[in-house]
């Protein structure tokens, strides 16, 4: 995006707020016009003064007290304007920064989780941060300053040529050498600042993952090790970053400068004029007060210039982000299917991640309601890309899956995943009490409710040790309990959610053989009149499945029962032996 287009887009966040904007922005029209009739006022009342002096005429305070009225009225207005634009655009700031951070928010958690995979979410996190408070800047500075900087460069500057177009020259002529000024530099910097971008967002990734992982540092002895690279990366950042100060440093001491060079200039010209007789001493003051004027508002384009600059990398992320459209979601006419009996079919079903090779080709199995199917096979054979596709993480390119008939397409994804209840390999714990984990499946679970899914996970009694109960606030990821006690937390969210499918992809790979036993008993009683689908790689898992699917290359190679496949001596058998 070029600066123009960011900026406007910046502003264009603004939209539901259409009203508040409108009346900001004609405060600062009118703010700008009563900055510019404050110093004409004040050079006719010294007009007044020295005209009547020359004519040995004595000025009366009825000579000059409707236009000190009108002088003092301006000023008036200007200070309490002011007040008002601040107050007004201090709240529309707020009031916008969170929504848009809240928009980022809610689009993210609806992209899908290919997009997660690939991209860290400690930086989305800065993005979302960085690109709000960038944008609230830009927001309060234009409604403060901005907007009448602009409206007092490209309006209010041509009435001064029809003041004494003398003098008015002057000020443009200062205004197009800060344009050519500004451009230089901007071209200058634009891609520098890319870069150190760049560096800031390793930075805050670098950072996520070391906090996320103290202690694999600590254990590993990596502290210094860490706080080497991020030395090395805040040193690549501040040479990327101090080109870009320097430059936008040396465009502010050259404003000054010309600014100076405006001033003194006005008055020598001034002077000569006023000696022919073309311009009065009223003039004079005039534009000196329009010159220091201008000086403030160039002073206030360089800030926001270089504001936008150093904020522009930012907001690209920003909406980078919120421009990317979810591969899946709901089509046209998507319906919501209510509780679902749970036939699931897939029908030549074909999937690929990058479009060169087939992840899964041409599935095609039926799975009745209630039935339980164990998928197998070696790593990369296509089992959690197909289950993937169930809960419709991702859309087959060719082929159809539907539940009760019905293309998972033509249902609303809310719909469907109300269906489904997944369990992970990783527990996937939030940084809340336990009671909170258990109910976000089911937020309107009862006490009972709570108690049976416990007690179905082999978790209450673990559950019950805490020193809070059900209270209990679970540290990040859930790391304040052992690998087990989160997998059979994370089996007793998705008991809770009580769907008519059931999801278990390595669900009981971090628990250890006597609470595997136990857990496996739970599950087979839960999983009655559910249709379930089971990935495991430990095969006792999956002896009671009523039907095995063997994948190989994502393709379904074989299927049968447990001992029926063992008996045939196939790619089954072989896995078996290992």
């Amino acid at each position: 995006m070029s600066f123009l287009h960011l900026y406007w887009r910046t502003l264009g966040a603004l939209r539901s707020n259409t009203g508040v904007v409108a009346s900001l922005v004609a405060a600062n029209i009118a703010l700008a016009g009563a900055q510019f009739a404050e110093p004409v006022l004040f050079g006719r009342i010294i007009d007044k003064l020295t005209t009547g002096d020359a004519k040995g005429q004595p000025v009366t305070w009825a000579d000059v007290v409707p236009l000190g009225l009108a002088w003092g009225g301006f000023g008036l207005f200007i200070i309490g304007c002011s007040v008002v634009v601040a107050l007004q655009a201090d709240r529309l700031t707020l009031r916008s920064r969170l929504a848009v951070m809240a928009k980022f928010f809610d689009h993210v958690l609806h992209l899908p989780l290919s997009f997660h995979s690939a991209v860290h979410s400690g930086r989305l996190l800065k993005v979302m941060l960085e690109g709000a408070n960038g944008m609230a800047s830009l927001w309060l500075n234009f409604f403060r300053d901005h907007c009448a900087a602009f409206v007092a460069l490209t309006v209010m500057m041509p009435f001064s040529l029809v003041l004494n177009w003398r003098l008015g020259s002057v000020l443009v002529g200062l205004v197009l050498l800060f344009g050519a000024l500004t451009s230089f530099v901007l071209r200058r910097t634009e891609g520098l600042q890319g870069t150190v971008e760049r560096y800031q967002t390793a930075f805050a990734e670098r950072a996520a993952d070391a906090l996320g992982n103290v202690s694999v540092i600590q254990s590993f002895t990596r502290v210094e090790a860490e706080m080497g690279a991020m030395r090395g990366l805040i040193e690549r950042l501040m040479r990327a970053q101090m080109p870009v100060l320097s430059w936008w440093a040396l465009a502010a001491v050259a404003t000054r400068a010309s600014s100076t060079l405006t001033i003194l200039s006005i008055f020598a010209l001034g002077l000569s004029l006023h000696f022919r007789g073309l311009a009065t001493v009223g003039d004079i003051v005039a534009f000196m007060s329009f010159a220091t004027l201008m000086i403030a508002r160039l002073d206030q384009a360089v800030a926001f210039t270089n504001a936008l600059v150093l904020q522009s990398p930012k907001l690209r992320d920003f909406f980078g982000v919120l421009d990317t459209e979810p591969a899946v979601r709901d089509r046209p006419g998507a319906a919501d299917p209510g509780r679902l009996a749970g036939r699931v079919v897939f029908e030549d079903v074909s999937f690929s991640y990058d479009g060169r090779r087939d992840a899964v080709s041409d599935l095609s199995f039926a799975v009745n309601p209630g039935e339980t199917v164990a998928l197998v096979g070696a790593t990369g054979s296509g089992k959690t890309t197909t289950l993937g596709l169930l809960h419709r993480v991702f859309d087959p390119i060719g082929g159809r899956v539907t539940v009760d008939g019905v293309d998972l397409r033509d249902m609303t994804l809310a719909g469907l995943r109300r269906n489904i209840g997944v369990v992970f390999q990783e527990p996937m714990l939030f940084a809340r009490s336990i009671e909170e984990n258990l109910r976000i499946g089911n937020p309107g679970a009862t006490e009972a409710d709570l108690a049976s899914a416990l007690s179905r996970a082999q978790a209450a009694d673990f559950v019950a040790a805490q020193p809070d109960g059900l209270a209990t606030i679970l540290g990040e990821r859930g790391r304040s309990l052992s690998g087990g006690e989160r997998q059979r937390l994370s089996i007793a969210r998705a008991l809770l959610k009580d769907p008519p499918i059931l999801i278990f992809d390595e669900a009981t790979s971090a628990l250890d053989p006597a609470t595997e036993r136990k857990v496996q008993a739970a599950l087979q009683a839960a999983t009655v009149a559910r249709t379930t689908f089971i990935i495991a790689h430990r095969l006792s898992t999956i002896r009671n499945a009523d039907r095995l699917l063997v994948f190989s290359e994502g393709r379904i190679v074989e299927t049968g029962r447990y001992e029926d496949l063992v008996a045939r001596g196939g790619v089954f058998a072989g896995l078996a032996r290992v």
